[in-house]
């Protein structure tokens, strides 16, 4: 695509939310990002704030001077609206407390949201905000483009509230969220370093053309980019490998990571199995033991930039107070704690 081919944004593929700090930096925790292509709309109006004007009359009423300044952008105006009562997204986007209940047993839970409780009278509902990314087909000549087929919307910073009447009805509950939007350099290239343009977000929004899109997702997701680390010691005992990092390298259990230069024997592509310490990763692969030796030179392992599914997290056991962004009682240096678990015995 030697010039831009003027492809149209047609129809809404995925949206995805994530929380920030108190900074504006993005969070990575397992109930801090949420995707999904369920949702109806997302509308944004650019608000600007009106120059002043300054006019002047002469003694006998003419004009004299006559001065308009410009007009400034301050921020976005925004709307979301989802298909269903989202307990999740609901909670993320507009603060409040997550419900779950365990559909499994104490020894093997299996909890699920199942419900939401709005915030405190006095809360501020957007806490720390979060940021918004959509994504949109690329459309030209009546067919998806063939190169960079979608468009990336980025909106770094983001407070929203719930809004409209809620009416309970023969009819769909409405789902509707609105605030506003600003800059925010600190979402820099996004939590799996797709955002090409790091700098354009200490706008209120910008977008550009992507080949990449996270169609068929709907939950909590652990999101990261590629990273490489050096691979310093290699062992293999009953067909499982184990590789040192001279760092900590940050990797997760499912994740792929490509192996080269450690050896002919452990190099290719595989899913780590396992992760015993901060610098050891482990990934099965069938073969003679080998004994634990340096590898030198290093050797490299490179995660791919993908995404991990979040199964469950924690429901912390507050019975009165909630550590919530927006409350009066929020404290920046212990935990979120934003979910509350049934009471019930799940095998009674």
């Amino acid at each position: 695509m030697a010039t831009q081919d003027y492809a149209a944004s047609v129809q809404g593929v995925a949206i995805r939310v994530t929380r920030l700090d108190a900074a504006g930096n993005l969070l990575t925790g397992a109930g801090d990002s949420y995707t999904t292509s369920a949702f109806l709309r997302t509308s944004f109006t650019p608000e600007y704030e009106e120059g002043d004007e300054i006019v002047e009359k002469s003694a006998d009423g003419t004009v004299c001077v006559s001065y308009k300044a410009p007009d400034t952008l301050k921020r976005i105006t925004m709307e979301i609206a989802i298909c269903d009562p989202d307990p999740e997204l609901t909670a993320l986007m507009s603060g409040g407390l997550l419900l779950r209940k365990n559909f499994g047993s104490f020894a093997s839970p299996d909890n699920k949201s199942i419900g939401w409780a709005a915030p405190a009278v006095g809360d501020d509902p957007a806490g720390n905000g979060v940021a918004v990314e959509v994504w949109s087909f690329a459309v030209k000549d009546g067919k998806r483009a063939s190169t960079l087929p979608y468009f990336y919307w980025v909106f770094p910073y983001v407070k929203l509230r719930q809004s409209g009447d809620r009416v309970i009805e023969n009819g769909l509950l409405a789902n509707t969220f609105e605030g506003y939007g600003l800059g925010n350099i600190e979402f820099n290239a996004g939590l799996d370093g797709r955002w090409e343009y790091p700098i354009a977000t200490e706008r209120p929004y910008a977008y550009a053309r992507t080949d990449w899109a996270p169609q068929g997702l709907k939950g909590f997701y652990r999101w990261f980019d590629e990273s490489t680390k050096s691979v310093n010691n290699k062992a293999r005992t009953s067909g499982v490998a184990t590789l040192t990092t001279s760092s900590a390298h940050g990797y997760e259990v499912g994740q792929s990571v490509t192996i080269s230069g450690v050896d002919a024997a452990l190099n290719g592509t595989y899913t780590i199995t396992a992760v015993p310490t901060p610098t050891t990763f482990r990934y099965s692969k069938a073969g003679d033991d080998i004994a634990s030796a340096a590898v030198s030179p290093v050797g490299s392992a490179v995660r791919a930039r993908g995404y991990l599914a979040v199964s469950d997290f924690d429901s912390q056991g507050s019975t009165d107070t909630y550590n919530v962004p927006g409350s009066d009682t929020y404290n920046p240096d212990e935990a979120i704690d934003f979910i509350i678990a049934s009471t019930e015995d799940p095998t009674a």
